[in-house]
């Protein structure tokens, strides 16, 4: 089957059928922000905005890597590229290797730029695909869409589900280090099983601008190649996909194990403003997601619109309630793990006390 084929096949199957993580969550629910009852602050003073990357946001928050690479897919990109544009946030393309396959396809992403002048864009390429094509590859991508940043996307759980798939893993470090080179920052994304502590030091080293958490709790890939595999009457592939839906770290746990002193994008299950606070009080730089949007999308850029400020407008009640007049107080707000997440943090060895004690005012006591 062809690249461009299965990327509408992914759309299709997101759009209509349940495809997020079935056992396991994104761990927000495990996570309590403390509130506030002195805010001290007018809720209309809220500042959203932030820098990530060099590039100016009005908020920290993204359309994570959706679509693109058939025909079908370019009205999507542009309703969401319509809609960072309106907002001032980020957004990514999907996969661009159809488009280096088949050139034809090249405007179901470039629309993105076309639709959003200002809005930082990101690229979009598998690590299998960067040993492929090489850097005269990546350079091409990059251009298809005038890219502030190439994002390397890690989805091996997907490939190993994937009849297709490439699961050959090996060298993918060195080539990552290969395109730290280039003159625009490489962000490193999962694609829902999420980055260990391990991992992300290794990718720091390579050279790596930011890191994309990518954990489980939103679209399980895995879960998508179970419905393929369906309608293929591949049994084997079913129960395959089936055993690993929910494999990997979910998003939460996550965010903790990369927080290496690199940005941090928080994906994998955000789905309220109160997720994105979440996210950002535990070390994220911003937040992003991409199933949310896939059905209002579909509609039009007004829909979009409609979903991202509502979820903005949430991050805004819950800095209020924190005290929290911009994102840079966040990120100093008290944060308390409890639950199975922080159970696993903690026999991971990560100090997660120190961040329910915590507090922006230093004359404060917090014992």
């Amino acid at each position: 089957m062809s690249t461009s084929r299965r990327k509408i096949e992914h759309l299709e199957l997101c759009a209509n059928s349940p495809v997020e993580s079935r056992k396991i969550g994104p761990g927000f629910s495990d996570v309590m922000l403390v509130h506030k009852a002195l805010p001290e602050m007018d809720m209309d003073d809220t500042d959203l905005s932030v820098s990530f990357l060099e590039k100016d946001l009005k908020a920290p928050f993204m359309i994570a890597s959706i679509t693109g690479g058939h025909p079908e897919t370019t009205s999507v990109n542009s309703a969401l590229a319509v809609a960072a544009e309106e907002l001032g946030i980020g957004i990514g393309v999907g996969s661009q290797r159809a488009a280096i396959e088949d050139p034809s396809q090249e405007e179901s992403f470039s629309v993105v730029r076309d639709k959003a002048p200002s809005a930082f864009v990101y690229g979009n390429i598998g690590a299998a695909q960067i040993k492929e094509y090489g850097t005269e590859g990546i350079e091409r991508i990059i251009e298809m869409i005038d890219a502030d940043a190439i994002a390397v996307h890690l989805n091996f759980l997907q490939e190993a589900i994937q009849p297709e798939g490439d699961r050959n893993a090996s060298g993918v470090l060195d080539v990552i280090k290969d395109i730290c080179s280039l003159s625009i920052p490489v962000i490193v994304k999962e694609t829902g099983a999420g980055i260990s502590h391990e991992d992300a030091f290794l990718l720091k080293r390579a050279g790596i601008s930011a890191i994309d958490v990518g954990g489980v709790g939103g679209t399980s890939w895995s879960g998508v190649e179970v419905y393929r595999a369906r309608e293929r009457k591949d049994t084997g592939y079913e129960l395959l996909g089936e055993r690993f839906w929910d494999f990997g770290i979910p998003t939460v746990p996550s965010i903790i194990e990369c927080s290496i002193s690199l940005p941090v994008i928080a994906t994998g299950g955000l789905r309220t403003g109160l997720d994105l606070a979440k996210s950002i009080a535990l070390g994220a730089s911003v937040g992003s997601a991409a199933l949310p949007f896939v059905g209002p999308a579909l509609k039009g850029p007004d829909e979009v619109i409609s979903s991202i400020r509502f979820m903005l407008d949430e991050l805004k009640v819950a800095m209020f309630l924190c005290g929290c007049r911009n994102v840079s107080d966040l990120h100093m707000a008290p944060a308390v793990i409890s639950g199975w997440t922080g159970e696993y943090l903690e026999k991971r060895g990560f100090n997660i006390k120190d961040l329910a004690l915590r507090s922006r005012h230093k004359d404060i006591q917090t014992v």
